[in-house]
């Protein structure tokens, strides 16, 4: 591999503090109703990354564009679309019923759910993998014990933030099997707006009355047009850039650090409250863990983290 050019760490640096400025940013604009929020997220992030999808789209051959018509390839969309739906109602609403370091920390530990997954339905784990997998588990046990201790931290809350754990993980299986093919930007936008669009109905089901494009004359438009853009922009399309010059496991070590910088961020700028204790010890021996599994995982020749 040529030597690394220089800006590109200041690519991964932006990029990683880009997505992890979404948590703090989701919580702060809590006057919305969670599942609401997450759909405006969702939508101001297709408006954004609308423009690239349609270069690259136009960039396709004639037989890609036609894959994108098939009958697999659209019901695989529509399970990454209500996969990506279930996790962002999952994790913006566990923001409103824990701290903002234990969500990032629970919603983070997908490589732990993917290991499992893994070793169920695919083959026998890396032993990495394993050792990691159980070294999050007790990082996360750990964690937990200061919910007894603080009213900021609930169960609850930590269970929502990890269901969107788990289900990010169908998002991320159905774009390794389209990637394969598809371009990040043509796979991204029809994704992200099925996920919008699904959780409007959810929004109204469970009594929210925020209206669904009611973001475009909100007072906090431009909180959500910073948040679209830190994490969707910078965030995202930065950490693909850099899997050009980087391999997949040193970005994916780089966001294992969500959960700290994602906290900072939230107490420097958001008044956030400070971690305790335990979520100190566990949270860095659950990030541990994670980095085993993501090392195991590429010692297997199989990455199991999120692009």
């Amino acid at each position: 591999m040529n030597r690394t050019p220089p800006h590109v760490w200041g690519l991964l640096a932006a990029g990683v503090v880009g997505v992890s400025s979404a948590g703090a940013i989701l919580s702060h604009v809590d006057s919305i109703p969670p599942l609401m929020r997450a759909s405006w997220r969702l939508q101001i992030t297709v408006l954004m990354l609308l423009p690239f999808a349609i270069i690259q789209y136009r960039q396709m051959s004639v037989e890609q564009k036609s894959r994108m018509t098939e009958k697999r390839t659209l019901w695989i969309l529509f399970g990454s679309g209500l996969a990506l739906a279930a996790h962002f109602g999952t994790w913006v609403t566990s923001l409103d019923h824990t701290s903002l370091a234990h969500s990032l920390l629970f919603v983070t530990s997908h490589p732990i759910i993917i290991v499992a997954g893994t070793a169920l339905l695919v083959r026998k784990p890396h032993r990495l993998e394993t050792a990691g997998a159980l070294i999050g588990l007790v990082g996360a046990g750990i964690t937990l014990l200061d919910a007894k201790n603080s009213g900021e931290v609930t169960l609850w809350g930590d269970f929502l933030a990890f269901a969107g754990a788990i289900t990010v993980v169908g998002y991320i299986v159905a774009g390794r099997i389209l990637r394969e093919w598809m371009p990040v930007f043509v796979y991204a936008v029809p994704v992200t707006l099925l996920g919008g669009i699904l959780l409007i109905p959810i929004s109204i089901l469970m009594g929210e009355s925020t209206p669904a494009l009611g973001w475009v004359d909100s007072d906090l438009l431009g909180w959500f047009i910073l948040l679209a853009f830190l994490a969707g922009i910078v965030g995202h399309t930065g950490l693909n850039a850099c899997l050009r010059w980087l391999p997949p496991l040193t970005i994916s070590f780089a966001v294992t650090l969500e959960p700290i910088i994602g906290a900072f961020i939230g107490w420097f700028f958001f008044d956030e409250g400070i971690p305790q204790k335990w979520t100190w010890l566990g949270g860095l021996i659950l990030i541990f863990g994670i980095m085993l599994v993501i090392k195991g995982g590429a010692e297997h020749g199989m990455d199991t983290s999120d692009e």
